[in-house]
């Protein structure tokens, strides 16, 4: 049947590529369909829930009648507030909640319409390469042009600050930062953070910091808000999430603070485009931002288990990888004789069941990659690295 040219889609969508996890859900519908026991350690999301305080909450305030109608944009003025107490408390960094504060529906939406709302048709985003794909896809939706910044090994997964062309950060509107890092785990210096900052104000960019993980740390580091640096409110805003800091991805619920200019452009686009969270949602939320923390401790504890028994079953079949402080992921280099990491990954999924995210998939430097979340059930990351030694001695066989 022959489409009618004003029924196609709009040009624009042409820069939006298929979503990889949504195919990776239809193989693995079909492989449990035929009866093999899938073990999913590829998705970023937290398998453990929140603090039952946290629910128990979320419960109370739907309970009020109430409490089911619209929102105002951004948040509640308690939801900011609790915000605002956090990063005094966390980061010593102090955040007028009317001004430097907007919540958001989950930080990937901010992500997204950050771009939407700041970068002109022919502005350049500074994106890491590999990253998180709305650094990219927002970008180009605004019509702008994407200036991939490589994260290597060898310089600790940091961009190379001082490789950018001059004519590039001529044109520089946004920079993407992210740290700890998705999907190499890897944590940034403040050093790191002050250079950025500095190339910032000499060019007149805003840097947007991805920090969804900066709780979800291991051996003592502590990981910082790039707010915390001297000048950063000048060019930083920082998205943040309770999807990951909480146990509460399904919540959809996070925030942007920093330069009030910034804050105010993201919130007039929101305005346009959605509205407020639920009600009981943002109250169990400010709950979960201001009571008691101790409950992490734990939940890190599992994650740092969890990052040991995958770390170490790697490196016994032959690939190469960091062990992270932070985040819930491990970056690891495929085996010897190994560099199509989709293939890789498509054959392991095939053979044991084990479901792992090519390196690819975040940019062409994760060739020869893939990520290994840490989001499954302790004993079945347990059985899944078991399986991939044994995948591992099949193919030298």
């Amino acid at each position: 049947m022959t489409i009618h040219p004003k029924l196609k889609p709009a040009e624009r969508m042409a820069s939006l590529p298929p979503y990889f996890f949504h195919g990776l859900n239809q193989k693995i519908v079909r492989l449990r369909a035929a009866g093999v026991d899938v073990i999913r350690m590829d998705m970023g999301s937290p398998d453990l829930p929140p603090a039952p305080f946290i629910v128990e909450a979320l419960k109370r305030s739907a309970d009020d009648p109430t409490h089911h109608g619209y929102m105002p944009f951004g948040g509640t003025p308690s939801y900011r507030e609790a915000w605002a107490h956090f990063y005094g408390r966390r980061f010593g960094v102090e955040i007028d909640p009317q001004t430097e504060l907007v919540g958001l529906l989950g930080s990937k939406e901010g992500v997204f319409n950050m771009a939407m709302a700041y970068v002109n048709p022919g502005d350049v985003a500074l994106v890491p390469d590999p990253g998180y794909a709305p650094y990219t896809t927002g970008a180009l939706m605004a019509g702008g042009e994407v200036w991939l910044m490589p994260l290597r090994a060898e310089n600790n997964f940091l961009p190379d600050l001082r490789a950018i062309p001059p004519d590039v950060l001529r044109r520089a509107k946004l920079m993407w930062l992210n740290y700890p890092n998705n999907p190499t785990g890897a944590i940034a210096p403040p050093e790191f953070f002050a250079e950025a900052i500095a190339l910032a104000r000499a060019h007149g960019f805003l840097i947007a910091h991805d920090a969804p993980y900066t709780e979800i740390t291991f051996d003592g580091y502590t990981a910082p808000s790039i707010l915390q640096l001297p000048g950063a409110k000048e060019v930083c805003v920082e998205f943040h999430s309770m999807s990951k800091a909480y146990n509460m991805g399904g919540w959809r619920v996070g925030v942007a603070v920093g330069n009030a200019d910034a804050i105010r452009a993201l919130h007039t686009f929101k305005s346009n485009v959605d509205a407020g969270s639920f009600q009981p949602v943002l109250d169990a939320s400010a709950l979960a931002l201001t009571a008691d923390q101790s409950w992490l401790i734990e939940r890190n504890e599992q994650y740092r288990a969890r990052r040991d028994i995958v770390a170490d079953a790697l490196r016994s079949a032959g690939m190469r990888c960091e062990t992270p402080r932070a985040a819930i992921y491990v970056w690891a280099q495929l085996p010897g004789g190994e560099a199509d990491d989709r293939e890789w990954a498509d054959r392991l999924l095939e053979s044991v069941g084990v479901s792992m995210t090519p390196g690819t998939v975040f940019g062409s430097q994760g060739k020869g990659f893939v990520r290994v979340s840490l989001g499954t059930p302790t004993e079945r990351v347990a059985e899944a690295m078991e399986r991939v030694k044994r995948f591992r001695v099949r193919l030298r066989s």
